[in-house]
């Protein structure tokens, strides 16, 4: 298999270092065309829902060279290497630390680039390209000098069509979620407002408010068991509100040496410090650190809908929280608030119509991680040669 270089791979790259709206005479406005950071580009795609603005005038300005459908954004710093592709034609700004890659005809394809740039060796190749001590980052010449290893034209083709079928389940599971989130908000929201003179209790009455911690870093004998504990991290960086693994797992050991009990599937976990109110429901027996509240209801019956009172109220807890560093919503201050939740016979319709709800969200979840397995499994696999494209598409049926 022959490599080419980005310089020679590529049509279009786009880069606009420097540039910012007060550099063009305007600002960030409430609306009008968004800006892509590096901080957007997330689990291979771009999300604009945080995204800043400027107007078309500005845009223009900005942007003489426009995206196009389908083209590869590339993070070249903090974070570096993280992809994604451009979703639609409508208009788009690309932030500093972010070039846009669209391949020649004939030589590399784009589609087959946004895999080849997610490959292990091509990240290692970017970071080896890469300057910097505190934060590593990649400018255009360097970029340009990186290879791509590159079977013929249609093969590239072929393999993203292959690759491409995977990742488009994993979108439609994801709008199936979020469809399931909404609504399940929705019926919580419809059954709030009926709920006839609703009982008033506080989060510390009606459940069990615990928390975590962690075990020492300098005791290899705490690490790496089997035990599953989490960081806000592996909560923030979750597409849905189900927590199946983490990032890190301690031995028993290391669970008897900190602050956090093992809480069983179902717990309510909510970060509570830094970024407050992102929220999992855990799907397995798992461990927590120290930027926790992890609830669990007293009445199994009131599980779910603390669950949703909580996801709702997120800015009124941010007011409970203090801290000089960073904001912080203690234990004690969380247990003190009030909760209403109406009765039995009420929770229980609500449970009836939404566990039902979570149930299949999750279990989608999982079906997307399965299928993104055999995705990352494939992509090494077929820009080797190691399997055939045919081959990759019996097991893609299977899957799907």
């Amino acid at each position: 298999m022959n490599d080419v270089t980005l310089g020679d791979g590529l049509e279009v790259l786009i880069d606009y270092r420097g540039k910012t709206p007060a550099k063009l005479g305007s600002a960030f406005t409430d609306s009008g065309v968004p800006v892509a950071s590096a901080l957007l580009v997330k689990a291979g795609r771009l999300d604009l829902g945080e995204a800043r603005f400027v107007d078309a005038e500005t845009a223009a300005r900005w942007m003489s060279i426009p995206t196009a459908r389908g083209d590869v954004l590339l993070t070249s710093e903090a974070p570096l290497g993280r992809v994604a592709r451009v979703p639609s034609d409508d208009p788009v700004v690309l932030g500093q630390r972010i070039f846009g890659l669209r391949g020649k005809r004939g030589v590399l394809d784009t589609g087959y680039l946004y895999y080849a740039l997610q490959s292990d060796p091509v990240q290692a190749s970017l970071r080896g390209h890469a300057t910097g001590t505190t934060v590593l980052g990649i400018r255009q010449a360097a970029l340009r000098t990186v290879r791509i290893p590159a079977p013929g034209w249609d093969e590239q083709r072929a393999i993203a069509e292959v690759l491409g079928a995977l990742d488009d389940k994993i979108a439609a599971n994801d709008r199936v979620v979020r469809n399931i989130e909404s609504l399940a908000d929705a019926i919580f929201r419809r059954a709030q407002s009926a709920a006839v003179e609703p009982g008033v209790t506080t989060f510390g009455e009606i459940a069990e408010v615990s928390g975590g911690g962690t075990p020492s870093t300098r005791v290899p004998e705490y690490w790496d068991g089997g035990v599953r504990w989490a960081t806000p991290t592996d909560v923030t960086r979750l597409s849905a509100p189900y927590l199946s693994e983490t990032s890190r797992t301690i031995t028993d050991a290391g669970l008897g040496a900190c602050s956090s009990s093992t809480y069983p599937p179902g717990s309510i976990l909510m970060t509570s410090r830094a970024t407050i109110g992102a929220f999992a429901l855990a799907q397995v027996p798992v461990a927590v650190n120290q930027g926790f509240i992890v609830v669990n209801a007293r009445k199994a019956r009131h599980q779910l809908w603390l669950f949703h009172d909580m996801r709702s109220r997120v800015p009124e807890f941010l007011t409970h929280a203090n801290g000089a560093t960073f904001l912080e919503l203690s234990r004690g201050r969380f247990k003190s608030i009030n909760v209403a939740v109406p009765d039995d016979d009420r929770i229980d319709a609500f449970n009836e119509t939404v566990r039902p709800l979570h149930d299949l969200a999750a279990q989608t979840v999982l079906e997307s991680a399965a299928v993104a397995t055999t995705r990352d499994e494939l992509l090494p696999l077929l820009m080797s040669g190691k399997v055939q494209v045919r081959d990759a598409e019996k097991r893609v049926e299977e899957v799907l």
